[in-house]
């Protein structure tokens, strides 16, 4: 027993142990994995290009090689021209001197709380500060000089001090070329491995991912095959889509900015389009720049405000609007893990992490969506619902929040039927209630909670559908039955023990009443056959007997067979509510024994009794 529980311990602690070495090795090995992963995002971004020109009859190699030369060409060009004109713009600040120092004095010219608040600062130092007069002399303290510094002081006779001045040596050629390309040493080699990684990738593309394949296993290739495809996609489609949204932002901010009158308008718009790939921080600065300029080249705050109103509306437009309709969820991650994203892989690489947080990420979630040790990562990361409707339904009950359990009710009828919230969701959470309430899990107080908010809530959507008629097609998606054959048939509804067969019994009872069946619903009754034989059935009545797992068979076939037992005549409907997995053995023991219908679903409950209804009013007519 001490064996097994070791072995479950350490098997529990594998996946955080290599959790931790991973982000150790992520972290540690950044110099080479970072020029790497933004090879392979050149390598994403550019690889739909590259397969347009072999659809072409254009080699591989010659595809990749044209591709790499019109990117990498285009960029180097931008980047010239958005370097000159930002140099430009600096030689050309120091003409608005002017123009900065009137607009800080405004920002610093006191109103009239700061002056107030400056007041009271001034009122208390006066207060607390010792007269002058009381205060006792205090004899300077010479400081201890050496001989060195005492000789250089005697050598100013006339009193004045010695200025002191440092003079570096002038840096010759050499130097100075040192000096200019150090800082860009960095940022070149990287750009140099990026652009060879990238290179390579794109030509060896297929022998690549070949190897890969035989890496993870050939006895995986399906699964590793729907892997590689879906990160492939996602994230190919999210750079192109973010490209073509970025590349109208950027028109979008420099027209306006054109408008407004601020320099260098299309600068400004090329800047966007490129600093927005940067989540969340790249518009600020992409807003920054332009702002800090039309304060400076401005003489009133309407254009610096304008700016600032400018990026605020198209960011807000573009985030909520263009970015949802253009590739929604395309990403598969949700808000909260691409904000965690962002945080984790900043920290571990920095800027370079800040940019390739969300395609890193996604990666990941795919992932964990096939591999079943990685499935973590998925219900982490992903922002498809880690649980199911009726799921959720229930775990809110458990909660004792029956308001928001009504909400999600009334949202799945926005689109859906009654008869389908019955079946998909309120009997699947009475099932769950029902096996935790069997199994001792559930103590009273949570048991009686949930039987009485289901009991609400199932009468207050079902009163939503008795009055207004245009909704009546909401609660069951079946054609209409003519008034002889649904009066030709009545319908008794009986619980077969508990309060949960109850509820499923009363669910039954509206959904016939709603279809225009008389119906007559009970609870549960030890001996459910006696009070029948006051109503007198008829052969064309229908007695429904309801039952909810898990004891559910067990309860129907007794209650069942006393009906049966004293009124053959009469149809039977046994209806074991949320228990699909019925076999059809079992079935058909059960219908032998009862003499009636097995069903599992309110659908297949209102099918039959359509049957029943259409078949005595045809005898009816005869």
């Amino acid at each position: 027993m001490r064996k097994r529980t070791a072995a479950a311990a350490s098997g529990n602690l594998l996946p955080a142990i290599g959790l931790l070495v991973g982000i150790g090795a992520l972290y540690f090995a950044r110099q080479i994995l970072i020029p790497f992963a933004l090879a392979i995002l050149c390598a994403f971004l550019l690889n739909p290009a590259v397969k347009r020109l072999q659809y072409l009859r254009i080699p591989r190699v010659a595809a990749v090689l044209l591709t790499m030369i019109v990117a990498f060409g285009a960029l180097a060009g931008i980047g010239w021209v958005v370097t000159d004109q930002l140099v430009e713009i600096i030689n050309d600040l120091p003409q608005y001197r002017n123009n900065i120092d009137e607009k800080m004095a405004t920002l610093r010219a006191p109103s009239g709380a700061s002056r107030l608040v400056a007041t009271l600062q001034d009122l208390g130092k006066e207060l607390t500060t010792t007269p002058p007069s009381k205060l006792s002399p205090v004899a300077p303290r010479k400081p201890a000089r050496s001989a060195r510094a005492q000789s250089a002081l005697d050598t100013a006779t006339d009193g004045t001090p010695v200025k002191v001045e440092v003079i570096e040596p002038t840096p010759n050629a050499l130097q100075s070329v040192r000096n200019f390309l150090g800082p860009l040493l960095g940022p070149l080699e990287t750009m140099g491995i990026v652009l060879v990684f990238a290179l390579f990738m794109l030509i060896d593309q297929e022998d690549l991912r070949n190897r890969l394949l035989r890496l993870l296993g050939s006895n995986q290739l399906h699964r590793t095959t729907k892997a590689l495809d879906d990160a492939a996609r996602r994230v190919s489609r999210y750079l192109m889509m973010q490209f073509l949204v970025n590349a109208s932002l950027g028109a979008v901010v420099a027209m306006g900015l054109y408008f407004i009158g601020v320099r260098s308008f299309l600068l400004w718009g090329v800047l966007t389009v490129f600093l927005r790939f940067v989540p969340y921080v790249g518009i600020a600065v992409a807003g920054a720049l332009p702002f800090l300029l039309a304060v400076a080249t401005t003489d009133s705050w309407r254009a610096p405000v304008l700016v600032i109103a400018l990026f605020f509306v198209c960011e807000l437009i573009t985030g909520n609007l263009v970015e949802p309709m253009v590739y929604g969820a395309h990403t598969g991650l949700s808000s909260v893990a691409i904000l965690a994203a962002i945080v984790f892989w900043t920290a571990l690489w920095g800027p370079v992490g800040l940019i390739l947080s969300t395609p890193l990420t996604v990666c990941l979630s795919v992932l964990g969506r096939y591999s079943p040790h990685l499935e973590f990562l998925n219900v982490l990361l992903g922002d498809e619902p880690v649980l199911t409707p009726e799921a959720l339904f229930y775990q809110r009950l458990l909660a004792l929040d029956s308001h928001e359990a009504l909400t999600m009710a009334e949202s799945f009828l926005r689109d859906r039927t009654l008869i389908e919230l019955y079946d998909e969701v309120i009997v699947p959470a009475l099932a769950m209630a029902e096996q935790d309430r069997h199994s001792g899990q559930m103590e009273a107080k949570r048991e009686r909670f949930v039987i009485q908010s289901i009991n609400e809530i199932v009468t207050e959507v079902a009163e939503a559908f008795e009055t207004p008629k245009s909704k009546a097609k909401k609660v069951l998606p079946l054609p209409p039955l003519n008034a002889s054959a649904r009066q030709e048939c009545r319908v008794f509804c009986f619980a077969a023990h508990d309060a949960a067969d109850e509820l499923t019994s009363a669910m039954l009872a509206q959904l016939s009443t709603h279809a225009g069946f008389p119906t007559l619903s009970f609870p549960y009754l030890e001996e459910p056959e006696q009070l029948l034989e006051g109503l007198a059935p008829q052969a064309c009545d229908v007695v429904c007997v309801s039952s909810v797992p898990p004891l559910a068979l067990t309860h129907a076939r007794k209650t069942g067979e006393a009906i049966h037992a004293m009124f053959p005549e009469v149809t039977l409907l046994i209806g074991l509510w949320g228990q699909p997995s019925t076999t059809t053995r079992v079935t058909e023991r059960l219908q032998t024994a009862t003499g009636g219908f097995v069903v599992t679903s309110f659908a297949a409950a209102m099918a039959q009794l359509r049957a029943v209804a259409a078949t005595a009013a045809k005898l009816s007519d005869a």
